[in-house]
């Protein structure tokens, strides 16, 4: 943590108690640029975005900068109707009152319970001593008071040289279950001290989000609060400006999302296992992209891998249901090096063995050769145990 704080200049956290969740359990966190920043955001799909999405579509649609981001856990605020939109709007004013910031700079996040009335009351009681707490140290509290199922915080950092200056990169996630967003993640936020104007930041968080948080899945659901949110304060002095400098920017940022968004399927809901589902000779990425989705969210594809039942059967047939054209006699599946299928049958040297080898492990990959084409595509997945269906069984319990 404290290597992260050094990295990124310019950004300051708390997190404290506010009364959401259970005595000491952190639920409020809050992260202060010390000047205005750059935003760009990518937000759920889901046809119910909860009150925080809402709002925060509009501001960014504004184009006004960033100064505060308040999130809380314990509460989606979503379907709330205009009582969580009031609900927002009230934590922005009274966040810019005690941070002394405009209220249009304020970024409002949730996370939590879907359907409860978020009691505001209880965030306003709490910004006073978050910012008390508010340091540059603060970082590890801010990322478990964000946390809701996750078992950890997760945060991922790193440097990249950009026409001498040293530019630092910072992220922090939440997320262990309701994982598959087509936008954005569960909560995200990116930052870097370089310079760069709001709309260059869109189209570069869109690419970096496409590799990385849009290629993950715990169990294919959309949150309605999925965000990431991506800050350039311009702290350290550098401005990129040509493609090649903003290219630079862009890989670290992708390097650190990509940390984040494996962070997030190791520390699935119950998980055990995070296997890629690597597609390769499709008739296009489309096609390998369909064939990887659907391998890595069938429910009896991730109860194999949980079970450590290298039961190939059901790989296949989940490249068969993709709804992608395919000539079964072209196909070849690996399990990490082990050839299991070749000419979509049995291959003929594979033994039961060589594949259970592979399921043990942790961490491996699933790699299916459709041979039609030049697509690919990768998705990260977590398999799927007894303890996913305990946590959510028990979630509001």
């Amino acid at each position: 943590m404290e290597m992260c704080k050094i990295m990124c200049r310019g950004y300051r956290f708390a997190g404290v108690h506010c009364g959401l969740k259970a005595a000491p359990k952190l639920d409020l966190g809050v992260i202060m640029s010390d000047r205005s920043a750059a935003a760009a955001a990518l937000f759920t799909t889901n046809r119910f975005p909860a009150a925080p999405v809402i709002a925060g579509r509009r501001q960014l649609a504004a184009g006004g900068p960033v100064r505060l981001v308040v999130v809380n856990s314990g509460n989606a605020n979503a379907c709330t109707g205009e009582e969580g939109i009031a609900a927002v709007r009230r934590i922005a004013a009274a966040a810019g009152a005690v941070f002394d910031v405009p209220a249009a700079a304020v970024f409002v996040g949730s996370t939590g319970v879907i359907g409860e009335p978020l009691p505001v009351a209880r965030l306003e009681s709490g910004l006073p001593a978050a910012r008390e707490a508010l340091a540059e140290d603060g970082l590890d509290a801010f990322s478990r008071a964000i946390m809701t199922t996750d078992s950890h915080p997760k945060v991922a950092a790193g440097m990249v040289e950009i026409a001498g200056h040293r530019v630092g990169v910072l992220g922090i996630a939440k997320g262990a279950g309701m994982i598959e967003p087509h936008m954005a993640t569960m909560l995200a936020y990116l930052l870097t001290d370089a310079d760069v104007a709001s709309p260059r930041l869109d189209p570069l968080l869109r690419r970096v989000a496409a590799n990385s948080f849009n290629r993950i899945t715990v169990d294919g659901d959309t949150s309605t609060n999925d965000t990431v949110l991506l800050l350039a304060n311009g702290a350290s002095g550098c401005r990129p400006e040509t493609a090649a400098e903003l290219a630079l920017l862009e890989a670290e940022l992708e390097r650190v999302a990509g940390e984040l968004a494996r962070m997030i399927v190791a520390d699935g809901e119950g998980a055990t296992k995070t296997v890629t589902v690597a597609v390769r000779g499709a008739a296009d990425a489309a096609d390998a992209e369909r064939v990887a989705r659907t391998v890595s969210r069938s429910l009896l594809v991730k109860t194999a891998w949980f079970g450590e039942d290298a039961n190939w059967g059901r790989i296949i047939a989940a490249v068969g249901n993709a709804g992608v054209a395919v000539e079964p006699a072209a196909v070849r599946i690996f399990l990490d090096d082990v050839l299991v299928v070749d000419g979509g049958r049995r291959a003929p040297d594979y033994r039961e063995e060589d594949g259970t080898m592979v399921f043990r492990r942790p961490a491996y990959t699933v790699a299916v050769e459709i041979g039609a084409g030049p697509g690919t595509f990768s998705v990260l997945a977590a398999d799927l145990s007894y303890d996913y269906v305990r946590i959510n069984a028990d979630y509001r319990t």
